[in-house]
C-alpha cells in the first residue's frame, strides 16, 4: 500500500476566545507546531498560536480572526503533510500506516486494523473481524509481536491476549 501524503493533526473542536483560537480533537500534539502550515477546509492556513498543553491543544490558524470563524470550522480535520512530520523513532508509526493493515497470529488470519485509539493506559489497535467482535490489541511487546508498515501486516500474540482459541472471545452465552 503507498504511503499516504497526509497525516491527520485533529479536528476542530469547540472556539477557546474571541481571537480564532480553538482547542483541537483527537490532537497529535507532535504535528500541531506552531509556524506549521496544516490544511484545513481544503485550505492551507499556518499556525499562528498554540496554547494549552499536550493534552488539551489549543491553535488559531490564519484565516480564522474571530470566534464564529472558528465555529464555523469546526469539526473539520487538520491535515498535514507527511514531509513536514518529525522523524519517528523505532517502533513508532502514524496511525495513517497502521490503519488498514492485515493482522494476523503467525499464519491465521485475525482481521483489519480499522483505527488506533488512545486509552489512558496505551495506544491500542481496534481489529475489525468478520462475524465476530471487534479485537483491541495493546501497542505493547507482549500482545505485537510484529508490525510490518512495507508489506501492510501486523503479527500478534492471540494466546497472550486470551483469544487463543477459534471462537474465544465471542459473547457470552452464545451456545
Amino acid at each position: 500500500m503507498p504511503e499516504r501524503e497526509w497525516l491527520r493533526a485533529g479536528r476542530v473542536g469547540s472556539p477557546h476566545g474571541l481571537d480564532g483560537s480553538f482547542h483541537v480533537a483527537e490532537a497529535n500534539p507532535a504535528l500541531l507546531r506552531l509556524g506549521l502550515a496544516v490544511t484545513l477546509a481544503g485550505e492551507a492556513r499556518k499556525i499562528e498560536r498554540r496554547a494549552g498543553h499536550d493534552g488539551r491543544v489549543i491553535i488559531r490558524v490564519s484565516g480564522c480572526a474571530d470566534r464564529d470563524g472558528a465555529r464555523a470550522l469546526r469539526g473539520q480535520e487538520l491535515l498535514v503533510p507527511r514531509g513536514a512530520a518529525p522523524a519517528l523513532g523505532e517502533d513508532e508509526w502514524w496511525a495513517e500506516d497502521l490503519e488498514g493493515c492485515s493482522v494476523r497470529d503467525g499464519e491465521r488470519q485475525v482481521g483489519t486494523v480499522s483505527r488506533l485509539l488512545a486509552l489512558p493506559s496505551c495506544e491500542v489497535l481496534e481489529v475489525r473481524r468478520e462475524g465476530r467482535a471487534e479485537l483491541l490489541v495493546p501497542l505493547i511487546s507482549d500482545a505485537v509481536r510484529s508490525v510490518d508498515v512495507v508489506n501492510h501486516t501486523i503479527d500478534v500474540d492471540l494466546a497472550f491476549l486470551g483469544e487463543d482459541e477459534p471462537g474465544a472471545g465471542e459473547g457470552a452465552g452464545a451456545d
